[in-house]
């Protein structure tokens, strides 16, 4: 079908503009009339009325409608009375189904805006951790299943990883265990020293050095520490070997990724945990010991004397105690944020970063709901 060009021929009047409209308004020749149309509305207008007439007007698509509805909207704008003459059945039709949908869509205010935006986020974020937590409880369900296949069958647990995990977790470790718990000790210590001595009560440094540092800061530091050196790694592990298949051609050959990668790694951790921070509490409190002997001139053998009897054994094993759930749970983590990494290698590090964080996170809710139920039992 053969395009005739658009054209628009602008006749003033005593009282009024005359528009008259001829041609094919499309979007392949509408281009020019925007520009006339501008050029009109550029000029300061004396006239209350403009006429349009669009009877020699042959198509007009959506894009020419628009243009149309564009401008009209312009000029009632500048205070001008519209009267649209020659329309044909057709475009009518156009015409109303594009006012229809424009009116439909109302603008939101940017308070709407906010509103709408912080509902979604909510909702997707909602979303988000409801299928994560659905995940991890998937994921726990398989451990379990098969830590009970290795109850059922000592010969495949695989003791020498371990050991190899032991070595890694715990036994490396300690350098940095050390010093932690060491400058724990040392800042406990120096801070309660300044305060007891105002009181003259500075012999009981040695009850807040133990029973804090042995109930509370020795697992909790040394579960922090953990989750940011070992959970990482096991996360990363796992990752790579995600990314690079590892895993699929373990399932193909017939090795199940939960007992091989994932129980050794668990039960690794549930048996450093205790151990180190059994470690920790002795150099936590030597820290203290440090400071004390220095700021407060406590000998060395008057705070070992004292903290035999001010430091109770339930404090000693509340704080081993919490080593195994704080292993079993950074071990968690690491392994399913490990088995969540997607086929590209950006995910390994946002995989390892929530690792790392929802670790900590949980190490800390799970110390605080410790700490409010063995309270609640006086121990």
């Amino acid at each position: 079908m053969d395009i005739h060009e658009a054209k628009l021929d602008i006749s003033p009047k005593d009282a009024s503009i005359s528009l008259q409209s001829s041609g094919d308004w499309v979007i392949s020749t509408i281009a020019p009339m925007e520009l006339k149309l501008k050029k009109l509305l550029k000029h300061s207008l004396t006239t209350q009325e403009i006429i349009w007439d669009f009877s020699q007007v042959r198509l007009i698509d959506s894009a020419g409608m628009m243009l149309i509805i564009q401008f009209q909207k312009h000029f009632i704008k500048k205070g001008l009375r519209i009267r649209r003459v020659g329309f044909s059945t057709e475009h009518e039709k156009i015409y109303q189904l594009l006012m229809d949908n424009l009116s439909s869509k109302k603008p939101q205010s940017p308070k709407q805006n906010i509103i709408k935006n912080t509902l979604e986020n909510l909702g997707k974020n909602s979303m988000h951790l409801l299928t994560d937590v659905l995940a991890f409880l998937t994921f726990l369900g398989e451990v379990t299943m098969h830590l009970f296949y290795y109850f059922r069958h000592p010969s495949s647990i695989r003791y020498q990883a371990i050991i190899k995990y032991l070595e890694s977790s715990a036994l490396k470790a300690l350098g940095i265990i050390a010093l932690t718990s060491f400058l724990i000790g040392v800042v406990i210590a120096y801070q309660s020293a300044v305060q007891l001595e105002k009181f003259g009560a500075s012999i009981f440094i040695v009850d807040m050095i133990g029973i804090s540092i042995t109930r509370e800061l020795a697992p909790l530091i040394t579960a922090i520490v953990v989750a940011g050196r070992s959970g990482s790694a096991f996360t990363a592990q796992l990752g790579v070997m995600k990314l690079t298949e590892e895993i699929d051609a373990m399932k193909t050959m017939g090795f199940e990724p939960y007992r091989f990668l994932v129980l050794p790694r668990m039960i690794a951790l549930m048996i450093a945990l205790p151990l180190l921070i059994f470690f920790a509490d002795i150099v936590g409190i030597f820290g203290g010991m440090v400071v004390a002997n220095a700021q407060l001139h406590i000998s060395f053998a008057s705070f070992i004397e004292h903290l035999q009897s001010a430091l109770d054994s339930k404090h000693f094993w509340v704080g081993i105690g919490k080593g195994p759930f704080f292993g079993w749970l950074i071990a968690a983590i690491g392994c399913f944020r490990g088995l969540q990494v997607s086929r590209d290698t950006e995910s390994i590090g946002r995989y390892t970063t929530m690792s790392v964080v929802n670790a900590i996170f949980l190490v800390i809710a799970c110390d605080a709901l410790f700490s409010i139920i063995l309270t609640k039992l006086g121990i």
